[in-house]
């Protein structure tokens, strides 16, 4: 029997994890990124200079983990604006977190290489495990 619209619309369908993050003394609880929240997270990875688009990966990390991160309301616990103070954190518990977060949303390092295609930049100069 197919879905109907309301049970598609109802369904609790954000997988959630917890994350060891010992570096930060403690676990963080993550959940997958809506439709909405991935496209804005990879619209984030590019920047228009003049009439070209050109890939931005600065901080791409903490920007995913930025939408990620929720309390246990499911409440986001950081803005998008807060990317930039998160960055500054432990590299290797920031990493942690991210790769649950992208292995979550289904973010492979082949999106990343295509957002870079259709970007017309060249995906082997940079990449999220660089």
């Amino acid at each position: 029997m197919p879905l109907t619209r309301d049970a598609i619309l109802q369904a609790e369908d954000l997988e959630r994890r917890t994350i060891p993050v010992p570096e930060w003394g403690g676990d963080v609880l993550i959940r997958a990124l809506t439709g909405a929240e991935r496209d804005a997270y990879e619209a984030s990875m590019h920047q228009q200079r003049g009439k070209e688009m050109i890939r931005n990966l600065a901080n791409v990390r903490a920007k995913l983990v930025a939408k990620c991160a929720i309390d246990e309301d499911g409440n986001r616990l950081f803005t998008d604006q807060d990317a930039n103070a998160l960055g500054r954190k432990s590299a290797a518990a920031l990493d942690r977190v991210f790769e649950a977060c992208a292995e979550l949303s289904r973010l492979t390092d082949e999106d990343i290489d295509e957002l870079g295609k259709a970007s017309g930049s060249d995906p082997s100069e940079d990449s999220r495990s660089a």
